[in-house]
């Protein structure tokens, strides 16, 4: 064979590879693609399910629906207020609690552990993450209550509760169980969620960072404060915004503490209710417009969840574009 025929038979054969490379780039191409639209798929399939059902509720009690708290099976008057307060209340109540912790627990496992430690304490922090949210609501039930009751409550009614303005959040019987309760609970069920990705966004940031901030002389806090955290905002947000999606859908755990009475009072010590644990409580039983009046509670927690992380995507995207706009 003449080198012109080897050279025509190489091009050839290279134009072959780059035709099938070619093909199966296009075919995971359309996999992919077909993987993503059915996320969407599905996420619109529930969403459309849950509206269609809700309809009747929503046509009978229009926008009022949010704002009324009468909750009379026998008379088909219905609100959501007193489940929204109750969602939106715990899971603050949580962040506030869990966030300053998971900070705390992460700097500390990528700053300042020592070596020998890290690895077995990082696990147990995750190990943490892997416990069903139902041995949480039987921790809450039967151990944290009893001991919040005759511990926690009368200290918080002695202290915080003799202050003005926030006095009566902490008013009321002392049972161990209520929606601040539920709270504390749910904190302990996000903390390793949001540790966890804490710990391992500040894990990327690069050593030479560190390295250089060090050496300018700045303090453990000063690295933490003006290097890791502006190089892993985002990271930070996002775990945030896992453990608060974690704790406006917790359902068992909720259920267990949070008291499951359809009543809006003051205090954080009495019983309340969440839209998850109302629909635990009250679906298996429900029927006709009662079952559709759940199922519009579960499209506002939908809408709730949705209102939460499209915030957070704007907060992370104005924080890029300041920035950007510094540098």
């Amino acid at each position: 064979m003449n080198p012109t025929a080897e050279t025509q038979a190489l091009a050839q054969r290279r134009l072959a590879v780059v035709k099938t490379q070619r093909s199966q780039d296009w075919l995971f191409h359309k996999i992919t693609m077909i993987f993503s639209l059915l996320v969407l798929v599905s996420l619109a399939g529930i969403l459309l399910s849950l509206a269609v059902n809700a309809w009747p509720a929503f046509q009978k009690f229009g926008i009022e629906f949010l704002w009324r708290i009468e909750w009379d099976i026998i008379n088909e008057e219905f609100g959501a207020l007193i489940a929204i307060y109750g969602t939106v209340a715990s899971a603050t109540i949580a962040l506030v609690i869990a966030v300053p912790l998971s900070f705390g627990i992460a700097l500390f496992l990528t700053e300042t552990c020592p070596v020998w430690l890290r690895r077995p304490l990082g696990m147990a922090i995750e190990l943490l993450a892997a416990v069903p949210s139902i041995i949480y609501g039987m921790f809450g039930l039967f151990i944290f209550a009893p001991l919040f009751a005759e511990y926690g409550q009368p200290a918080l009614q002695s202290t915080l509760g003799q202050m003005p303005l926030i006095g009566p959040l902490f008013g009321g019987a002392t049972n161990g169980i209520g929606i601040l309760a539920a709270g504390i609970i749910l904190a302990f069920m996000v903390l390793p969620f949001i540790a966890a990705v804490m710990r391992d966004v500040f894990e990327i940031v690069p050593p030479i960072l560190r390295e250089s901030a060090y050496g300018l002389g700045c303090t453990t806090w000063e690295v933490v404060r003006y290097v890791v955290l502006p190089y892993t905002n985002k990271g930070v947000i996002g775990g945030i915004m896992l453990g608060l999606g974690r704790a406006l859908g917790e359902t068992m755990a909720v259920t267990f503490v949070i008291g499951n009475s359809q009543r809006l009072l003051p205090s954080l010590f009495a019983p309340g209710t969440s839209i998850a644990s109302t629909l635990a409580n009250e679906f298996g039983e429900a029927s006709d417009f009662h079952l559709n009046t759940l199922f519009a509670l579960g499209f506002l927690l939908f809408v709730i969840t949705f209102v939460v992380l499209s915030l957070a995507k704007i907060l992370i995207v104005r924080t890029e574009r300041a920035k950007g706009a510094k540098t």
